[in-house]
């Protein structure tokens, strides 16, 4: 590892322990373990293998020295914390993931939490509006976890609604009686009732988005594309599909060849060979910069080959041994929508954490939980010297999270300005930090987890990329050996 790399090291391991520290919290801290194996037998651990370990054990060393020095800091284990790297699952940043949120931010230009659009007003002049997506939007709040479709649907619901108690708009939906309602025929609506535009700016807003969205839905044929990114997760569809679309659909953007293309290398490693890296250069017109992309998956644990015996060729090694976990088939109450079935590997590994279910060989401790010390001798791991106390942050209380500093830090809250919606929390928080960035999606679920473990779950990371931000990252990787 490079000198600047042990600082920023040490920058997210303060950064953690002062979080906690304001938070009153000392969590037990786990990790990601190395697995020498993932890459096949010849395979050997890199210094990536252990970003994980070194940053758990350096969060370790802050928590202890804050332990000895700060007089209301907890003197025994409150909480959990699990660290991992974006290795975990190199397929999530790169999936057209459903729910509105993560539509906006993939479809639509957002700079962080603003939105910039064009509004064409009463008088025909055209503006331009600046809004924030933020938690103090109520309709942002209600809809960002759901599929498009569903928010979409809420979006006519809630217009329809706002019709039925308002005697103009009753007038102008008259005619619409029985009938589906447009989205654009509900921009008009929305535009014809200036005295209540207090009222529905924000209604407005996400109808205007949700018809961008949509509208772009269809012209880039995504419904198409994202039923086979989620067949090519879940072994459903070969790279014989990926290139009949591609040849198909003339029009199709080279970044969304690109992710199709690094989303099967990353599921099916062993089968990328020389020829389908000619036929992707020739069909799907890939450069070289977009090969090195797909190259690149290697610094993400996918096993690629650093051998070049012909020239420009690929070879995978098979995984014979991966301690990456297996994405489950959801049943279809759970599903909803067709492409609903991906989901990002995380929620796996904080729902196995909340049933005290992770297994310590692959996320071990840094310090084993007094209560585990009959097993230390199994898993070889030392045992805390700190005997374990009735946890104080167990509460019954709702509560409000703000995200805050450079290093994203999103709250599991589903909260919607309604009190009635806050779960209730009823155990000890669990924190989840991904080194390497993490996504939308993954922010979603632990939200979703929050409410069924009744735990608040507190994700954060480096960064919240969106899949365009993923990409450019994974182009500017320098190769393994120079980083080693």
């Amino acid at each position: 590892m490079t000198k600047l790399w042990n600082i920023y090291l040490e920058i997210m391991a303060r950064i953690h322990a002062i979080m906690n520290s304001v938070l009153k919290e000392f969590p037990h801290v786990r990790y990601r373990a190395p697995n020498p194996h993932a890459g096949g037998s010849d395979s050997k651990v890199t210094a990536r293998d252990f970003v994980p370990t070194r940053l758990a054990a350096a969060l370790w060393d802050c928590l202890m020295k804050f332990k000895a020095t700060l007089s209301d800091f907890p003197i025994a284990e409150t909480c959990e914390l699990v660290i991992v790297d974006r290795r975990i699952d190199p397929v999530a940043p790169i999936m057209h993931e459903w729910t509105y949120d993560a539509m906006c931010n993939d479809l639509l230009d957002i700079d962080g939490s603003k939105y910039t659009y064009e509004v064409t007003t009463s008088s025909g002049k055209k503006e331009r509006k600046e809004v924030l997506l933020a938690d103090n939007d109520p309709i942002w709040m209600e809809i960002r976890d759901l599929h498009i479709a569903d928010a979409s649907l809420q979006l006519t619901e809630k217009m329809q609604e706002f019709g039925k108690k308002n005697e103009a708009a009753q007038l102008r939906l008259n005619n619409k009686e029985g009938q589906e309602i447009s989205t654009k025929e509900m921009q008009k609506l929305v535009q014809a009732l200036p005295q209540f535009q207090d009222q529905i700016d924000k209604l407005s807003l996400h109808i205007h988005i949700a018809t961008t969205i949509n509208d772009q839905i269809k012209k880039d044929g995504l419904n198409d594309i994202g039923k086979l990114e989620q067949d090519l997760v879940y072994g459903e569809a070969t790279s014989k599909d990926i290139l009949s679309m591609i040849d198909s659909k003339q029009g199709m953007s080279q970044d969304n060849k690109l992710r199709l293309l690094l989303i099967y290398a990353a599921t099916h490693p062993d089968k990328l060979d020389t020829a389908k890296r000619l036929q992707w250069t020739k069909l799907a017109k890939l450069s070289g910069e977009d090969m090195n992309t797909i190259t690149n998956l290697e610094c993400l644990g996918v096993s690629l080959s650093k051998k070049q015996p012909e020239g420009f060729s690929l070879q995978f090694r098979p995984r014979k041994v991966s301690i990456r976990p297996t994405r489950k088939e959801k049943n279809q109450d759970e599903m909803g929508w067709q492409l609903s079935r991906f989901y990002p590997l995380i929620e796996d590994v904080v729902a196995e954490l909340g049933k005290n279910g992770l297994p310590k060989e692959q996320y071990p401790y840094v310090k084993l939980p007094v209560s585990l010390v009959g097993e230390a001798s199994v898993t070889g791991q030392p045992a805390s010297a700190v005997p374990l106390k009735k946890p104080h942050s167990v509460r019954t209380i709702r509560y409000n999270w703000a995200a805050a500093g450079k290093i994203s830090v999103g709250s599991a809250s589903s909260d919607s300005g309604s009190s009635t919606n806050e779960p209730t929390i009823t155990g000890t928080r669990i924190f989840v930090f991904i080194v390497g960035g993490m996504t939308r999606s993954e922010l979603r679920t632990m939200r979703k987890l929050t409410a069924q473990l009744k735990r608040e779950v507190i994700i954060g990371s480096t960064s919240l990329d969106n899949p365009q931000q993923f990409l450019q990252k994974l182009r500017s990787l320098t190769t393994i050996d120079d980083i080693d």
